[in-house]
C-alpha cells in the first residue's frame, strides 16, 4: 500500500548532547520535542545509547508524556534495553547496532548474522504490541532477516547514498528505491534515515513505498542558526514538494 503522506520524525539526541556537555539541564530534548510537536512533525525518535552520552533514562517518560507524538526508541538488542523498552512502552522500538567508540550509527544491523540474538527481543517486543523496526541496509539479504524476523518496519540507513555523488549516488539511490518497494510487496513498512538534509532529501522522499523519515543530526545544526521550528518545517515542505 502506498503511503498517502510521508512521515517526519525528528531524532533530539543532539539536543541532549549539547546539554550533556555542560552537565546541565539546559537545552532540554523535551522543549525539542514540543516544537517540534507544535510545527507539524509526526514523530520523535530517541536513541537512548548504552553510554548514555546524548538521552537519558529520565528522558523517556518526559518526552512521552510532553507530547502526543508517537516516541520512536533507538535501542541496541541488549537485555537492559529491552527492560528499559517493556516499561516505557514506546510506540516503536528500531534496533540499531550500536558500538560505543562509534561518533554516530555507522551502518546498518546485521540482521541476517545476528538472527539468534534478535528474534527473541523481537518477539517481546511485538508480544508487548511495540512496534519493531531494524535498522538496515538497503539489501535484500538483510531484508529478507527482516522478514524472517517478524520486524514490522525496515528503516533503511541512507548513509551511503548521503555521501555519495554523481552516478555513486543513483546507484545508491536506486537500491533503496528497490528495496523499498520489495518490503512494501512483502507486508512491511520501509522507513529511511541518516545523513539526509535539505540539498539530498528529496530525491528519497520521491520514493513511493517510503512511509517515513527519520532525520536529526542537520536539523539540530539548523536549528542553531534558524530555530527548531524553521528548521522543521522547511525540511516538511521539501518532502511534500517531493511527493
Amino acid at each position: 500500500m502506498i503511503p498517502s503522506r510521508l512521515r517526519l520524525g525528528v531524532n533530539i539526541d543532539h539536543v541532549a548532547t549539547i546539554r550533556n556537555a555542560r552537565g546541565g539541564d539546559h537545552p532540554d530534548p523535551v522543549r525539542a520535542a514540543q516544537i517540534v510537536a507544535a510545527c507539524g512533525g509526526d514523530g520523535i525518535t530517541a536513541h537512548l545509547r548504552e553510554d548514555r552520552r546524548h538521552i537519558r533514562d529520565e528522558d523517556l517518560a518526559r518526552i512521552q508524556a510532553a507530547t502526543n507524538l508517537p516516541l520512536n526508541l533507538e535501542m541496541a538488542a541488549t537485555d537492559e534495553m529491552l527492560e528499559i523498552a517493556l516499561r516505557h512502552m514506546p510506540h516503536a522500538a528500531c534496533i540499531v547496532p550500536e558500538r560505543r567508540e562509534e561518533r554516530t550509527t555507522e551502518g546498518g544491523l546485521d540482521a541476517a548474522g545476528q538472527h539468534n540474538r534478535l528474534y527473541p527481543i523481537v518477539q517481546k517486543l511485538a508480544d508487548a504490541g511495540i512496534r519493531v523496526s531494524l535498522f538496515i541496509a538497503p539489501e535484500v539479504r538483510q531484508l529478507d532477516a527482516a522478514i524472517r524476523l517478524g520486524a514490522h518496519v525496515v528503516e533503511f540507513h541512507t548513509g551511503e547514498y548521503a555521501h555519495a555523488a554523481g552516478e555513486d549516488r543513483a546507484v545508491e539511490l536506486k537500491r533503496i528505491a528497490d528495496m523499498a518497494a520489495l518490503a512494501a510487496r512483502n507486508g512491511i513498512e520501509p522507513h529511511a534515515g541518516h545523513g539526509l538534509t535539505y540539498d539530498n532529501v528529496q530525491a528519497i522522499a520521491a520514493i513511493p513505498q517510503l512511509a517515513e523519515l527519520n532525520i536529526g543530526h542537520y536539523l539540530i545544526g539548523e536549528a542553531v542558526f534558524v530555530g527548531l521550528e524553521n528548521a522543521v518545517v522547511q525540511m516538511r515542505e521539501l518532502m511534500d514538494a517531493a511527493r
